[in-house]
């Protein structure tokens, strides 16, 4: 009798092969409040490198940390009614505490635009406080009526930045700033996607924004993902809130705003996007082990080559770990690395020991081969530079492989059941925009002809982008 594998296959059933490897990969956990989860150490550990990586992009763009409340009064929400209105449906209101009913009911934020211009105002006084970069690490609820693991979940983690700068200008540029050096640059050069940037329709765009910028991934069975957005807001908050400051000639005047957020849904990307039917696939520059040290049998002069070599390749500037759980079978602490990923398993038994070479396991290309010992600190850090490459690149051919060229609204559907489709957008406009939206089909975003991102909505030569969505 064959046995059965360890996760369903991709082509069965992708949405059931996602749920099998979040669970045995040990990424995540439902909680015990519908659509909330616990995220275990390694998923949290990709989490984490991803923090450390926006963090320093984010920084580099001239934003610092702050923290604001999780409870907001619900009165700061209704100040700005297209936001309010787009958020409605999603919050959480807290009405009683403390054994009585409040006087005034609070939201658990579901994004801190109103809470942030309360404190804008107070801070912005003159042209010279100007710009001010704000970016907070949180978590936020937003009831979920479908949820997925990471991907859609009533509460997740993420990073918000808010800045108000002196001129539309300025603040035009500072957002697409952010969506080209801190997000599109991470999401290529550390999580190795092919994302396509581009510019939310004014269906898509966020609750109270003038502009979204949007980065969208391809996930494995064609559908399409938002993993960050970078908004223009205008002055509509400010006007909201009263933000004004005084000018360089003595006027006063309404600041204009920027917000841009990335979430825990990145984790779940990284499965959709590079897994396959043995597990996760790590891309080596985001990997919180880039190279694990397999201890095969538990006598002492493997237990002490294994460790030799974990000291080696740390020196050598890899993330590594030694797995000396000789108490366990080896075929399942092999097959537990390969679900979580882990770019590189370096093998090591008494055969090896007497032979000075071990096994070298490479998740990503899935190869498997002995090689001396003493090479490998000199092996492996350009190993994984060429693994990080490939992923890079087989993410990039998904997507080109998988996007149709279209005239059609028809034609879009269809393109739609089995990738993207690209198709002008004056052929399209809000009204066939609509027709898609009842098929089940969204434009994920708007691409100028040259590939760029567009500067209007409506400029010519625009294409949309458009796909089934997570």
């Amino acid at each position: 009798m064959a046995q059965a594998p360890v996760l369903t296959p991709r082509a069965d059933d992708f949405p059931r092969w996602y749920q099998d490897l979040i669970a045995k990969a040990e990424l995540a956990d439902n909680g015990p409040v519908r659509g909330t989860m616990v995220v275990r150490p390694y998923g949290y550990g990709l989490w984490e490198r991803m923090q450390q990586e926006m963090d320093a992009r984010i920084k580099a763009a001239g934003a610092a940390n702050a923290y604001f409340p999780l409870l907001i009064p619900q009165s700061y929400l209704a100040k700005e009614a297209e936001h309010v209105e787009g958020f409605a449906p999603e919050l959480a209101v807290v009405t009683h505490a403390g054994g009585k009913e409040l006087e005034e009911p609070v939201v658990v934020r579901p994004t801190s635009e109103t809470i942030v211009n309360e404190y804008f105002s107070k801070w912005v006084q003159s042209y010279r406080d100007l710009p001010l970069l704000i970016n907070q690490w949180a978590n936020v609820v937003r009831w979920e009526l479908r949820p997925r693991l990471f991907l859609r979940t009533t509460e997740f983690l993420w990073q918000e930045g808010h800045t108000a700068h002196a001129t539309f200008e300025d603040a035009r540029d500072y957002a697409a700033r952010i969506h080209r050096e801190v997000y599109a640059d991470f999401l290529r050069e550390v999580l190795a996607m092919d994302v396509v940037p581009g510019r939310k329709t004014g269906r898509e765009r966020f609750a109270g924004a003038i502009n979204t910028l949007t980065l969208e991934g391809m996930t494995g069975d064609g559908k399409a993902l938002q993993l960050a957005t970078s908004h223009e807001l205008g002055q509509n908050f400010a006007r909201a809130f009263d933000t004004r400051y005084l000018s360089k000639d003595g006027r006063q005047e309404y600041v204009w705003q920027t917000s841009w957020g990335s979430t825990t849904r990145m984790v779940g990307a990284l499965v959709m996007m590079h897994g396959d039917d043995h597990g996760l696939r790590v891309p080596p520059r985001l990997a919180p082990v880039q190279a694990v040290v397999v201890a095969v049998k538990g006598d002492d002069a493997v237990l002490a080559e294994a460790r030799r070599t974990g000291e080696r390749l740390r020196a050598a500037g890899v993330r590594v770990h030694v797995d000396d759980r000789t108490d366990l079978p080896f075929g399942r602490r092999a097959v537990d690395w390969e679900l979580k990923g882990v770019p590189v398993r370096i093998e090591i038994g008494p055969r090896d020991l007497a032979d000075g070479t071990a096994v070298l396991v490479r998740r990503i290309r899935g190869s498997r081969r002995p090689v001396p010992s003493e090479a490998l600190p000199a092996l492996l850090p350009r190993m994984l530079e060429d693994d990080q490459a490939l992923l890079l690149e087989e993410s990039r051919r998904h997507r080109t492989d998988r996007t149709a060229e279209v005239t059609g609204i028809e034609e879009a559907v269809a393109a739609a059941g089995t990738g993207w489709a690209r198709i002008p957008w004056d052929r399209l406009g809000p009204e066939g925009e609509a027709r898609l939206a009842e098929q089940g089909v969204t434009v994920r975003c708007l691409v100028a002809a040259d590939g760029s991102v567009p500067a209007s909505e409506d400029q010519p030569g625009n294409v949309a982008v458009v796909a089934r969505a997570y």
